[in-house]
């Protein structure tokens, strides 16, 4: 089944894009906007709107495939590439990913991406957007041209066996991290709640005790507000680096009697804290300082779980998270990765290294990102998935919840079909 063209639509995200430096520098809200001067190159303001772009695949058949380019809401920061504007990207996209994509045949996800990989523009890479959104395209193209669900063909390129059951939806809260864990814990939702904790001063405390005060409430609210007392969620709590602008980036031990704490406060829930330091030199500043405080509670057998965020983008940066044991899980941000095979390959390397996999991403995403995103982890059954895109509970955990639901009831719909042969 060949493609026969390529059609680009501009659109809106799920969320914004933020100046996260300047956010750091102390930008102020002020409502939904923020005060102060932007500090990282193209943006126009501390917070914009996101935008993205519709790739459609047009099949021989007439059959249209589709994905959504879309890049995170901290674009531009912790090395990933600059801010994505869609009337600046939708002329690279027909000048130079149209050309090769149409006319070929729509027979192999993996092939086609790497290729898809393998353009350059001026000596560059394409946009990880780009990547990202048009390899959704081209999953849905084939498995389009095979009558096959998406996450069917990632788990027969890729030898992998579907799920069986939904994989662990983690939800974040943004800003609104009271009224948000309410709503997840309403729902369900086996992790929670994120919190956006990116504040020393207002948010972490600066002996930290604000999260440990939020964690208590958190903790408290669950016990009293669950449906059932099987419903024990992990506490999964993204700092920002806070915890080592508060402690040291690198005074391991202090940062475990903080981390130790907050875990005993948690209980009887576990505990995971994303980005617990976040070092601006460069990526191994990073590892080195991750690796180190995942040394330091392992040795005292802390059981809070470590999550590698910043400066851990490509895949090649996550093999390298993944072989230090820089954290005990590591986010696999599927907009920085490109290419969504990177994300599927991502979660496989992650697993076979004996890493928690959590196949996330951002706010700053479409529907439809998200749902093809759903196919992947389903073939690939990483430890969680998050629900995306926007920070509003509700749709989000939606859009990925009843994705997982269809793709469950159609392959047990299919398990019922008498085998012809």
């Amino acid at each position: 089944m060949k493609i026969v063209d390529m059609i680009c639509a501009p659109g809106r995200t799920g969320f914004y894009f933020d100046d996260q430096r300047a956010i750091k520098a102390g930008a102020t809200h002020d409502g939904a906007f923020y005060l102060g001067q932007t500090k990282t190159e193209g943006f126009q303001a501390v917070r914009q709107a996101g935008e993205s772009i519709s790739v459609m695949l047009v099949l021989e058949d007439g059959q249209i495939a589709w994905g959504d380019c879309a890049a995170v809401q901290y674009s531009g920061a912790g090395g990933r590439d600059p801010l994505f504007l869609a009337q600046e990207f939708i002329p690279i996209l027909n000048q130079h990913v149209k050309p090769v994509l149409v006319g070929k045949e729509a027979d192999s996800f993996r092939q086609l991406c790497t290729q898809l990989e393998a353009i350059l523009v001026n000596g560059n890479r394409l946009h990880t957007a780009i990547r990202y959104g048009v390899s959704q395209a081209i999953l849905d193209a084939v498995a389009k041209a095979q009558h096959k669900q998406m996450c069917e063909v990632v788990a027969q390129e890729y030898g992998c066996t579907l799920s069986e059951k939904p994989i662990p939806i983690f939800t974040q809260s943004g800003d609104d991290r009271y009224d948000n864990a309410d709503k997840m814990i309403l729902k369900g939702a086996q992790v929670l709640p994120h919190a956006l904790i990116n504040n020393v001063q207002e948010k972490l405390g600066i002996k930290g005790e604000k999260l440990e005060e939020y964690v208590a409430w958190l903790r408290d609210r669950i016990l009293s507000k669950r449906m059932s007392e099987t419903y024990s969620p992990v506490l999964h709590i993204d700092v920002y680096g806070t915890i080592g602008a508060a402690f040291g980036n690198h005074n391991y031990a202090a940062m475990a009697d903080y981390l130790e704490k907050l875990e005993q406060i948690a209980r009887p829930f576990r505990l995971r804290i994303e980005g617990p330091m976040d070092c601006d030199q460069d990526r191994e500043a990073q590892i080195t300082a991750l690796a180190g405080l995942t040394q330091e509670l392992d040795r005292r057998k802390i059981s809070v779980e470590l999550v590698a965020d910043e400066w851990c983008n490509t895949l090649e940066d996550i093999k390298l998270f993944a072989d230090r044991k820089a954290g005990h899980m590591i986010q696999i941000k599927t907009p920085d990765l490109g290419s969504i095979h990177n994300t599927v390959e991502a979660v496989l390397y992650c697993k076979e290294k004996g890493i928690g996999a959590y196949q996330g991403g951002t706010c700053n995403e479409t529907d439809r990102s998200a749902q093809v995103c759903v196919h992947c982890a389903m073939a690939t059954q990483p430890a969680q998935i998050l629900a995306k895109p926007g920070m509003g509970v509700d749709e989000g955990y939606m859009i990925v919840y009843n994705e997982m639901e269809r793709i469950l009831a159609i392959q047990n719909a299919k398990k019922s079909i008498p085998n012809k042969g």
